[in-house]
């Protein structure tokens, strides 16, 4: 017989909420497995734009970065030609070289000590967005973890390899989780790269939703009150870890070479 019918929406959140944190634990993979898959979950998830781009994350010592090397697009990432990189773009190990563009990565990680992923693309969706001049309208449920935490840079600085556009796109982001650049495309933070691939995913879904919406009719606005609690709800670091392993397993079927160890996911 049902015991829970009668229960407030309170006591269930809370219930459901604890049963998120003992069965979705950390996956165990490396900061070099979860920047790999995270490569290839972007590629699938249409965030490919030839070389265009950057994913990174935070490596062990302060002011060190993992991130892709250039010349190779998110769909030839694996764990083992990532390279690691300083503040000032020195490469610490691995070959090659880092797009130069990373320079506002790392700008970003000085101002936010909270953020330790950093996903930058030019994405189909957000870059036709980005070209309206127009900022991200969240007004469905899916992409409430976007709601109020998506900020908006209107005037394009120009090509983002200076410390200029880096100053410029840290100081716009502000204390928010993502950015969209205008005449650009995107840019998603997170605590962890679960969280930032979570949110790359759902920007790009968000930039198309706004524009399928915009071509039929008037966007309706959320009720900020409910859209907050959606916020909260779906922004959970046990929820951002299930997702990630959603996306993890199903990059690994579509690219086997993307993890050259054997993982259990």
């Amino acid at each position: 017989m049902a015991t829970t019918l009668h229960d407030s929406k309170d006591v269930l959140v809370g219930r459901a909420e604890q049963q998120m944190r003992e069965h979705f634990a950390d996956s165990g993979l490396t900061v070099r497995q979860k920047l790999a898959l995270t490569c290839r979950i972007a590629f699938d998830g249409g965030h490919d734009s030839g070389l265009a781009g950057q994913i990174s994350a935070r490596g062990q010592e302060a002011g060190t970065y993992y991130t892709q090397r250039l010349g190779l697009g998110f769909d030839e990432i694996t764990e083992d030609n990532l390279v690691l990189v300083d503040e000032d773009l020195k490469v610490l190990e691995g070959s090659g070289m880092p797009n130069p563009a990373n320079r506002f990565h790392s700008w970003i990680y000085r101002a936010r000590e909270d953020v330790n992923c950093i996903i930058h693309t030019h994405s189909l969706h957000t870059a036709a967005l980005a070209m309206l001049e127009v900022p991200l309208m969240v007004s469905q449920m899916d992409t409430t973890p976007l709601y109020e935490d998506c900020a908006f840079l209107k005037d394009w600085p120009g090509v983002p390899v200076g410390n200029e556009e880096g100053e410029i796109i840290s100081a716009a982001l502000g204390d928010k989780r993502a950015i969209l650049l205008a005449h650009h495309g995107q840019l998603v933070t997170g605590a962890t790269i679960e969280e930032a691939c979570t949110l790359a995913m759902l920007i790009e879904r968000a930039a198309r939703l706004q524009l399928l919406a915009m071509a039929a009719g008037t966007i309706q606005p959320l009720d900020p009150e409910l859209a907050r609690e959606a916020h909260d709800w779906t922004s959970t670091d046990r929820r951002s870890k299930a997702n990630f392993a959603y996306y993890a397993r199903r990059a690994v079927r579509n690219h086997p070479d993307c993890l050259t160890t054997e993982v259990n996911l």
